[in-house]
C-alpha cells in the first residue's frame, strides 16, 4: 500500500523537522512508496526555507509555496491535488496529531470505509477554543446531515479517488469535509491520541472559527434560506391573527386596540424579520458574487521536490 501524507504549513518552521523525522519511522516500517507534502500557505517566519531544506534531505518530502496565506482548507485542497498515491492522510503541523496514530487510520480504512477521521480522545485545547469547534462541528452536523460522522477532525485518512468528486472545485471558500461527503458518505471516527502542542500558540482563534460557521452554512447549504423562509412565514401567520384580533376587537367591543407601544412592537417585529432574511439572502449573494469574480483557490509561488 502506498501512501501521501499532506501537512498544511503555517508558521511551523519549529516543530517540522521533528514531523518529517516522525513520519518517516511510521512510514518506513510500514508502506512501500510514500510521500510527505508539505504546503508553505504564506508562512510568516522562516517556513519555506526549512522545507527546502527538508526536501534536500528527504527525496520522498516534497514542498509547495503558496503566495499568500489562503487558509488551511485551501492549502490542503492544493496538497491533495497534487498527492500521487491511493490513501491520503492529513495532519497539522504543531505536532498535536501523533504520526504515530496514522496506521489506525490507514487500518480502518481497509475495512471498507472511504474516509476516516481520528478523533482526540482527550482535546489538548483551551475552552474557547474547544467551544469553537463544538459550535463548527454542530454546524456542519446540521448543514449535511448523517452524511458525516458526529466527531471530525483535521486528522483524517481517505481513498484519493474521492478528490474526483470535485476536480473541478474552483470557489474561494473551501471546506475539505464538505467536499468529501460529495464523494461518498462511508465515514467513521476512532479514538487517537492528542498531544499537546510543545511550541508556539494555536492560529485559530475562538473569533476565526466562529466567523468560519456562517461562511460554510451559506457556502455549502441552503438551509439558512430556508430557516429565513420558515421565519417569514411564522411570522405571517402571526400578523394574521394579530389582524383577527384587532378586527374582532373593533366589530365585537367597538373600539380598536388602544397604545402606540404595541403598534410599534409589532412593526420592530416584522421589519426585523424583514432585515434578518434579507441578512441570508445577502450572504448568498456574496458567495456568488466571489465565484463570479474567479478568484483562486490558491496560487503556487514555486515547488520543491526532493532528489
Amino acid at each position: 500500500m502506498n501512501i501521501s501524507v499532506v501537512v498544511p504549513v503555517f508558521n511551523g518552521e519549529s516543530s517540522l523537522r521533528e514531523l518529517v523525522s516522525r513520519l518517516e519511522r511510521v512510514l518506513r516500517a510500514l508502506y512501500e512508496k510514500y510521500e510527505v507534502i508539505l504546503v508553505n500557505d504564506g508562512s510568516e517566519d522562516r517556513s519555506w526555507e526549512t522545507i527546502t531544506r527538508l526536501t534536500a534531505e528527504y527525496g520522498w518530502v516534497h514542498g509547495i509555496d503558496l503566495m499568500r496565506n489562503y487558509g488551511q482548507h485551501n492549502a490542503l485542497l492544493c496538497g491533495i491535488r497534487a498527492a500521487k498515491y491511493e490513501i491520503v492522510v492529513t495532519l497539522d503541523d504543531d505536532l498535536q496529531h501523533p504520526p504515530e496514530e496514522i496506521p489506525k487510520l490507514v487500518h480502518k480504512l481497509a475495512e471498507g470505509y472511504d474516509v476516516v477521521y481520528g478523533t482526540p480522545e482527550k482535546k489538548q485545547h483551551g475552552l474557547w477554543r474547544n467551544l469553537a469547534s463544538l459550535v463548527t462541528r454542530w454546524t456542519l452536523r446540521s448543514t449535511l446531515g448523517s452524511k458525516v460522522p458526529h466527531d471530525f477532525s483535521a486528522f483524517r485518512a481517505f481513498r484519493t479517488q474521492t478528490r474526483d468528486a470535485f476536480e473541478q472545485y474552483n470557489s474561494p471558500f473551501v471546506s475539505i469535509d464538505v467536499l468529501l461527503t460529495w464523494a461518498s458518505t462511508h465515514f467513521v471516527s476512532i479514538r487517537v491520541r492528542h498531544d499537546s502542542r510543545p511550541l508556539g500558540a494555536s492560529t485559530y482563534t475562538f473569533r476565526k472559527l466562529v466567523s468560519y460557521v456562517p461562511l460554510m452554512m451559506t457556502g455549502f447549504s441552503t438551509l439558512p434560506l430556508r430557516f429565513a423562509s420558515l421565519v417569514g412565514f411564522g411570522f405571517t401567520i402571526f400578523g394574521f391573527f394579530v389582524l383577527v384580533y384587532v378586527l374582532g376587537r373593533y366589530f365585537i367591543l367597538g373600539g380598536s386596540l388602544p397604545g402606540f407601544p404595541f403598534l410599534a412592537s409589532i412593526i420592530s417585529i416584522f421589519s426585523g424579520v424583514q432585515l434578518f432574511a434579507l441578512g441570508v439572502i445577502g450572504e448568498y449573494l456574496a458567495q456568488m458574487h466571489f465565484r463570479t469574480m474567479d478568484r483562486p483557490i490558491y496560487t503556487i509561488r514555486s515547488t520543491t521536490t526532493g532528489s
